[in-house]
């Protein structure tokens, strides 16, 4: 976030966490970037902060969060001493949840795929309604091929990313029979090493695909360890998932640090990931 709408965002958290009784004297910034994460202290609560427009997203993550705790999810929950909900203030939606204190035990390839599996157990067991992830690939694709939006594209590049959000995407789509509830982002930065085992956070990107379209996400050698695992299926995933990700480093109004880097190894990925299930 701009300097000035962060301290409107940490003002709502203060004034929210405090209105509902919990005690905060420092506010600390855990994560930064369209939402931010902040700590509350003394009253040890993580506060998720959403600018105004993603009020939609921050109630879906809450009942997802909810649900998944029904069934006893590997997921960091909501702070159980105000109600599970969505706060609005100043325009900011602001959700509270249990503040976990990173563990120094480090997460195993085979851990990670465990962890994956039982979350993955754990969505098939809940009732939501969820895109699939190929809306999130058609939003994407939006971006691409819109000129204006991603300018600095050139024509081989835009092309790439469009075969790949689009035609690899779709073939992938065609096929429902593998589909379930997934995370939509379970990479490394969304699973806490916690004192009680590996959670997952971020809550908000779930959605409909594959098993294989969230182990795209996942770190290398995980994949190895997710029984049934179709490894030509992972591949496209992964070329998706990149492209999705390089997508949105092309646009005119991205602000992700070092940017310039992450478009031309975004690209990369998603040409490596094609060469591996044979369609570049």
């Amino acid at each position: 976030m701009e300097p000035a709408e962060l301290r409107r965002a940490v003002e709502a958290a203060r004034a929210t966490a405090t209105e509902l009784g919990l005690r905060v004297d420092d506010v600390v910034v855990v994560h930064d970037s369209d939402r931010v994460a902040l700590r509350l202290l003394p009253c040890d609560v993580l506060a998720r902060v959403a600018p105004p427009g993603q009020l939609a997203d921050s109630a879906f993550e809450v009942e997802v969060a909810r649900r998944l705790a029904a069934v006893d999810a590997p997921v960091g929950g909501l702070d159980p001493r105000v109600e599970p909900r969505v706060y609005v203030r100043d325009g900011f939606a602001v959700s509270l949840w249990i503040y976990y204190a990173p563990a120094a035990a480090q997460i195993t390839p085979a851990a990670y795929a465990d962890v994956l599996m039982r979350q993955h157990a754990a969505l098939r067991r809940v009732e939501l309604d969820a895109p699939h992830f190929t809306d999130r690939a058609a939003r994407a694709l939006r971006e691409v091929t819109d000129r204006e939006r991603s300018p600095d594209l050139s024509d081989a590049d835009r092309d790439l990313l469009a075969r790949t959000l689009g035609e690899v995407s779709a073939a992938i789509g065609a096929d429902r029979s593998r589909d379930q509830l997934l995370h939509g982002e379970p990479h490394e930065g969304n699973l806490l090493a916690t004192e009680r085992g590996p959670l997952f956070v971020d809550l908000a990107t779930c959605c409909r695909g594959p098993v294989e379209f969230d182990l795209a996400h996942a770190p290398d050698g995980v994949a190895e360890h997710y029984a049934g695992a179709d490894p030509d299926l992972l591949h496209r995933c992964r070329a998706v998932d990149w492209a999705m990700f390089a997508a949105w480093r092309w646009r005119r109004a991205d602000r992700m640090p070092d940017r310039d880097r992450w478009r031309t190894e975004g690209l990369a990925l998603v040409r490596a990931s094609l060469d591996l299930c044979g369609r570049a």
